[in-house]
């Protein structure tokens, strides 16, 4: 299995594992729009040519990154997959120069097993929180902050 960044050609697919898993409530969903705009944060991991998962990484501050939309498509769940797609996005941090990284989430114990702590809220600085306006689940939000020191 291979990670890769993600190209414009990929954008449906990522969108369609990210569906499978809003649909059951394990993550936020991301509009066709949102991944386009937001591609270059994005890496995919392929398999025999097949797109199987996705996460990105955002630069939110000068010192912080988010791990954001790590999914893996169902038939591929409990194969290493997320755990790579993981390894290649603190990769990327860690080659920024990044200190931390912290992710929202709604599925804490993958990310805990990686090394994420659990973090207050207001442990993040406020520009995080901008986003959350667009979210259909605001101000209710039920993910979990997480982070991780490299």
């Amino acid at each position: 299995m291979a990670c890769r960044k993600a190209k414009p050609a990929d954008v449906p697919a990522i969108r369609d594992i990210i569906e499978e898993h809003s649909m059951r409530n394990r993550m936020l969903a991301r509009s066709l729009s949102y991944l386009y705009e937001n591609l270059r944060d994005y890496y995919v991991a392929e398999e025999d040519g097949s797109l199987v998962g996705c996460v990105g990484l955002h630069i939110s501050w000068g010192d912080l990154v988010e791990i954001k939309s790590l999914a893996v498509a169902e038939p591929f769940m409990g194969k290493g997959v997320g755990s790579k797609l993981l390894d290649c996005a603190i990769g990327e941090a860690r080659e920024l120069g990044m200190p931390r990284v912290f992710t929202l989430t709604l599925e804490p114990e993958f990310f805990k097993k990686h090394g994420f702590r659990e973090i207050p809220r207001d442990e993040l600085p406020m520009k995080i929180w901008g986003e959350c306006i667009q979210c259909p689940k605001y101000p209710e939000c039920d993910e979990v902050p997480l982070i991780y020191d490299l």
